[in-house]
């Protein structure tokens, strides 16, 4: 176990062992409990003393199936706040199996022109090569080139254009099981983080084989099996192998909880037209791939490759919340020009979340009509080209509402909003407000509690439940982030939390109890809302945009119900 840092002023590089203060650590609650000790709060996201850290989850890298989430975590440029974004792909399992806990990006170059490569290979040895001859490159340009000069046994992290510009919507792309750089850590633009430090990407050799020990393998071994019997058998596996997460597009749609055109309206009279079955069935259709594995040790398989009408690849993977910012939240029910929005902002380095959001506020504005779709792909394209509205576009949707003078920004904490309007689950709108995170739905995903269908027992128009029920999901999925379990396949935990503690200590080499995971997302969360404090967030950031109290939402006509005395209580441990 060990840390490998990167120091960015002096280009220089070097390896510890991990401290024992963050001993049995990975993912979300290493770069959380680090950011809060090591970084100042009040620093410039974009300035020196933050610090990028890209953590795989403390499980990854082991025989656990869907454990290769990847944590990045530094003060974001966007909230200003503290922000973990989370991605899926190979790197997460290629840098545990180096035996590698962390790797840490500190100080930034005196030439801010300045543009290294990080290359790490399969011993674990790192150097920063000159990266200049990259510069500019859209993601999957940029990733042909490094392949075709370094090898194709290497996963890639890396930055588009956004990233180079700074801009507060940038994402950090990682490289799938194909090679493609169509994985997004997208919230928070820590993309800028990275183009900060003058650093394009981060090539690691796929052949390591120094993974970190287990303390009892024979215990691992049993517990993980346990887990993959738990997630095959789930009843929710198979759908999400025929339709991924788009799978939700439907009946979220139904419920009146999908917003639309800028969150004026719950249900898209087009989305049959952009419907998960909608989707495969186009795939299916022209020869792409329905059940396409994306992520290491993948047994779901929720990922898909688009093609055109011509059978050529477009993007991979088409999902829910892509869909939706790019779609229903647009009024557009193409879902060609969908997919061709996905590959743009994976190409040019963007999260496509906020910046579907970012070009509705702007339709919402008037700057554009709701609908066109052709307006969105030229608005997305002007990000690359550095146009003062592409810059407008790339910082989000915060960004566009004040250039237009324009109120209706769903953002908390200046991130854009997810895909369930708080207005119809108002679980959400607890999460939205509260989460350190700014507006994130996995930080605290509450959505099946609220709905019948999918067996939840809360009135989801109600308050009564909703604190207590975010604040659990919360905890929990701060636990589920340090360790790199997959959102979809928490079903595993069908085997019992018991099942999945075993394992942290059979890796650990000490007891883990359910009340010691209970304990690690009490501590996590603490640390976030700490470091949050210190940076001069009050609790009047734990709140919904104005329009989400006033409005009532179509088809149901409801408010956000959440007094501020409740949302003040999420956190009451």
């Amino acid at each position: 176990m060990k840390f490998l840092k990167i120091d960015m002023a002096t280009q220089t590089i070097t390896t510890e062992d991990v401290p024992a203060e963050y001993a049995g650590l990975g993912g979300r609650g290493l770069t959380s409990i680090m950011i809060n000790k090591e970084v100042p709060a009040t620093c410039n996201p974009l300035g020196p003393e933050n610090k990028l850290i890209i953590a795989p989850g403390y499980l990854s890298g082991t025989i656990l199936v869907n454990s290769c989430r990847l944590s990045i975590g530094a003060k974001s440029p966007l909230t200003g706040g503290i922000k973990e974004s989370n991605v899926g792909g190979t790197v997460a399992a290629d840098i545990a199996h180096l035996g590698i806990t962390a790797i840490i990006v500190e100080g930034k170059p005196s030439n801010s022109e300045a543009a290294y490569l990080l290359k790490i290979d399969a011993d674990g040895n790192a150097a920063l090569l000159d990266g200049s001859a990259y510069k500019g490159l859209r993601t999957y340009e940029l990733v042909r080139q490094l392949k075709e000069a370094y090898g194709e046994k290497n996963s890639i992290t890396c930055i588009g254009p956004a990233g180079e510009f700074l801009l507060t919507g940038a994402s950090i792309q990682t490289t799938d099981a194909d090679g493609r750089p169509c994985r997004a850590a997208g919230r928070g633009g820590l993309g800028a983080v990275m183009g900060s430090k003058g650093l394009k990407a981060v090539i690691v050799d796929r052949g390591g084989k120094a993974t970190d020990a287990l303390a009892d393998a024979d215990v691992f071994k049993a517990s993980a099996k346990l887990y993959a019997k738990a997630v095959r058998d789930d009843d929710f596996t198979p759908a999400l192998a025929e339709l991924g997460s788009a799978v939700l597009v439907a009946p979220i749609n139904a419920v009146g909880a999908f917003p639309t055109r800028n969150a004026r309206e719950g249900q898209f009279e087009g989305v049959e037209k952009i419907t998960g079955e909608t989707m495969a069935e186009v795939i299916k259709k022209r020869g792409g791939k329905n059940a396409h594995m994306g992520c290491a040790q993948c047994i779901i398989r929720c990922s898909n490759e688009y093609v055109d009408e011509k059978g050529d690849y477009v993007t991979s993977s088409l999902e829910y919340e892509t869909i939706w910012s790019m779609g229903g939240m647009l009024g557009n029910d193409d879902l060609d020009s969908i997919a061709k929005l996905d590959f743009l902002c994976d190409d040019i380095g963007l999260d496509t979340m906020g910046t579907g959001v970012a070009v509705a506020v702007a339709m919402d504005a008037g700057y554009k009509s709701f609908g066109d779709a052709q307006a969105a792909i030229d608005m997305v394209e002007e990000v690359a080209a550095g146009t003062e509205m592409g810059k407008l576009i790339g910082n989000g949707p915060g960004a566009v509402g004040k250039h237009f003078k324009h109120d209706r920004v769903p953002v908390m904490k200046n991130q854009s909003m997810a895909a369930y309007d708080p207005r119809a689950i108002q679980g959400m709108a607890v999460t939205y407000a509260t989460t350190p995170m700014g507006g994130d739905h996995t930080a605290g995903w509450v959505v099946a509690d609220n709905l019948e269908d999918f067996g939840g027992t809360l009135d989801r128009f109600s308050a009564e439940g909703q604190v207590e029920n975010s604040r659990k999901s919360q905890l929990h999925m701060a636990a589920v982030d340090t360790v790199g379990i997959c959102d979809f396949a928490q079903s595993g935990f069908g085997a019992g939390l018991d099942n999945v503690c075993k394992m942290v200590a059979a890796k650990l080499g000490k007891a883990f109890s359910e009340d010691d995971w209970a304990a690690l997302g009490v501590r996590i969360l603490k640390a976030e809302r700490e470091f949050n404090r210190n940076a001069g967030f009050t609790n009047k950031d734990d709140r919904l945009p104005k329009m989400f109290y006033e409005e009532p939402l179509p088809p149901h006509n409801k408010v956000v119900v959440i007094s501020d005395e409740e949302m003040d209580k999420t956190f009451d441990f």
